[in-house]
């Protein structure tokens, strides 16, 4: 059911003509929903879950897509109200926005491919059988060598105006030793004034700060230190053009 008992009238009316209802679609709808979208060709096999989403291995063609499907109710939002359709689509196009605007800047994110409603499909990292592991997955004698190329991806997120506002080894992908950032919903665009520049300032600063620290303590636990201070004040340089944020 939804998050809260209650449902407005736009929502009972899409219930009660089929077009949604008030539980989560089971593997096999799903799976067929991503074929009657046009999305894939196939769907092999659900490969991910978080809080508020799926993510399903499948064929477009002969090529492996990775598909992220929201889920409408069962979700780690702490609401009032029901999440309406509407709200959960407005989630996958901003995370597919995001997407397609770092990965068109050159920045170390998988690949954009098309988006229907709350689902979108992109580049799968991995093999057919296993997909790319978490940084925090990564053998012990492994992550010594990936601390710098991880910072550089960061670094190279901001400089395509986004920033990170979740970042942790749960989502960085490791694939032939380099590192691929992901959830990207989790961001903030720091490079226009959708917002007054201080703001947007000092959100990037906390996020790069919180992202930096999580960073720290899982490099730091398999011995390569990182300087925080230095690493966050040379990204906010760049980002804080209006030097809101100089003392």
């Amino acid at each position: 059911m939804p998050n809260d008992p209650y449902l407005d009238s736009s929502v009972r009316w899409k219930i009660r003509s089929g077009q949604t209802r008030a539980a989560e679609p089971r593997y096999r709808e799903m799976a067929q929903a991503l074929l009657d979208s046009g999305l894939a060709t196939e769907v092999l096999r659900k490969i991910g879950s978080g809080k508020e989403a799926d993510v399903y291995l499948c064929r477009d063609g002969h090529e492996l897509r990775a598909v992220k499907a929201y889920r409408t109710y069962r979700t780690s939002h702490d609401i009032a109200r029901s999440m309406k359709l509407d709200a959960i689509g407005h989630l996958a196009s901003w995370e597919f926005d995001m997407l397609v605007y770092a990965y068109r800047d050159g920045a170390p994110v998988p690949r954009p491919g098309r988006r229907e409603e709350n689902t979108f499909s992109m580049q799968y990292l991995g093999t057919p059988d296993i997909p790319a592991p978490q940084l925090r997955s990564i053998a012990d004698d492994e992550v010594p060598a990936l601390a710098e190329p991880t910072l550089a991806a960061v670094e190279r997120l901001a400089e395509a105006g986004v920033v990170h506002t979740d970042l942790s080894p749960y989502n960085i992908l490791v694939e032939a030793g380099r590192p691929w950032i992901i959830d990207v919903g989790s961001c903030l665009r720091v490079d226009r004034l959708g917002s007054p520049p201080w703001l947007t300032a000092w959100k990037a600063r906390d996020a790069l700060v919180a992202g930096a620290r999580h960073l720290e303590r899982f490099f730091g636990a398999h011995g390569t230190a990182i300087d925080v201070d230095g690493f966050v004040a040379r990204l906010m340089s760049r980002i804080d053009r209006y030097g809101v944020l100089t003392e």
